[in-house]
């Protein structure tokens, strides 16, 4: 096990902006589509680089806290693995968690926010309501965090100190399931301790979730992400779409435009998008799903406009597609 390199990664174009008709820019990035064995069925730009996973972390980091003992309601560990919108059943779903392992708002980590969701987070402005820690996108993860220490009766106060016991099992976890030792450690936007590992290893490791025998951790993580999609995203994301329109899917969106997702067999994919820009992100992640089996017309009613007058698939990935349509055409 070794870790991925941590030089600048070869992004490639993967996605025009259109006007009429026009190249109006070009999003580079990187993206990969493994088989069940772990073959590669489609790879574009630098997928063993070193790259952040941000939030699509979040289900390895469930995973860890599972194999610690964490045991919540399916919906509660699924709020576990979630970046949630801070629509209000998120926000009892984060009290639940808090209360169960004996803490409060104010125990958590994380720094104070308004919810994610912008119609949630409009309202909340107009009836002047404060940022809270728990409106925070990742106060679910962090709720379950200080649930899983109070378990093992370590401390709480340092709980996001990459040193800390918890921290250490999480860098553990997230080392067995992508098959690669930890390139680097950083911070990320809530505090946690961020792990740097390559994009194939993030498709291996929700391969292996997504694959993972009944009664598992992995198991259980999977199973409570796709019974409750909406706790993962909220009822505006497009993750939580995308679970609710391919049967068995589980998919995990970040910050910086990443994106991984795995199919019930073990298909997987992992995307990133060089500048961040995340009207870029799902445009390559359908034509991922595509390429890995999914039905488009599954993926219909989740692409965003096309045409002369907005975003299209480019370079090696347009080239595969349409090869990819050909093949399959009947």
């Amino acid at each position: 096990m070794i870790p991925a390199p941590t030089t600048v990664p070869t992004h490639v174009p993967l996605v025009h902006v259109l006007r009429d008709g026009l190249v109006e820019g070009v999003h580079h990035g990187s993206a990969v589509v493994l088989a069940p064995d772990g073959e590669v069925l489609f790879q574009a730009g630098d997928v063993d680089v070193a790259c952040y996973p941000r939030s699509t972390a979040k289900p390895l980091q469930a995973v860890a806290m599972a194999r610690l003992g964490l045991s919540l309601p399916p919906h509660l560990l699924a709020l576990s693995a979630a970046s949630h919108s801070g629509e209000e059943f998120h926000l009892a779903g984060v009290r639940r968690m808090l209360e169960a392992g004996g803490g409060t708002e104010d125990d958590l980590g994380n720094p104070a926010d308004l919810p994610f969701d912008p119609a949630e987070r409009d309202s909340w402005i107009a009836a002047g309501r404060p940022a809270r820690r728990l409106a925070h996108n990742c106060s679910g993860k962090h709720a379950a965090m200080l649930h899983t220490a109070r378990r093992h009766g370590w401390s709480t106060q340092d709980y996001l100190n990459p040193d800390h016991p918890l921290q250490c099992e999480i860098a553990a976890t997230v080392e067995d399931l992508t098959g690669e030792k930890v390139a680097h450690t950083a911070t990320d936007g809530c505090g946690a301790p961020l792990f740097a590992v390559s994009l194939r290893g993030l498709a291996t490791a929700i391969g292996r979730i997504a694959t993972a025998a009944p009664g598992t951790p992995e198991a259980l993580v999977a199973h409570a992400m796709r019974a409750h999609p909406e706790y993962v995203g909220g009822s505006r994301r497009d993750v939580t779409a995308l679970m609710r329109s391919v049967p068995g899917l589980v998919a995990k969106d970040g910050f910086e435009a990443v994106q991984i997702a795995a199919l019930p067999d073990g298909t997987a994919l992992a995307v990133k998008i060089a500048d961040g820009a995340d009207r870029a992100r799902l445009p390559v992640v359908l034509a991922a799903l595509r390429i890995a089996g999914v039905d488009g017309d599954l993926l219909l009613p989740l692409a965003p406009p096309g045409g002369p007058d907005g975003l299209a698939v480019a370079g090696d990935l347009a080239a595969h597609l349409r090869d990819h349509h050909k093949r399959t055409m009947p």
